[in-house]
């Protein structure tokens, strides 16, 4: 039991760094994240709040945001021209 346990913890050791390896980061030319959050409150209409910022490995910034009556709202962002996709 002990062999098993220590196995599979092991194994997981060494398929987890790989998962978080595949990820590609946002391109050298892309703005700054703080920019893109700019504008996104800018341009958004009845913005209350920002819940969740990621980054797609699609190559695009995911922005969700609820609305003043309280819709969730999720758009995708170019993150070289800060437009939505």
């Amino acid at each position: 039991m002990t062999r098993t346990l220590f196995a599979a913890m092991a194994l997981a050791g060494l398929t987890l760094p790989a998962i978080a390896v595949a990820d590609t980061p946002p391109p050298a030319n892309a703005q700054p994240l703080s920019r893109i959050i700019a504008t996104v409150e800018g341009s958004a209409q009845n913005l209350a709040f920002i819940e969740d910022v990621s980054w797609d490995d699609d190559g695009y910034w995911e922005v969700e945001y609820r609305t003043t009556d309280g819709r969730e709202v999720e758009i995708r962002v170019d993150p070289v021209t800060g437009q939505n996709r």
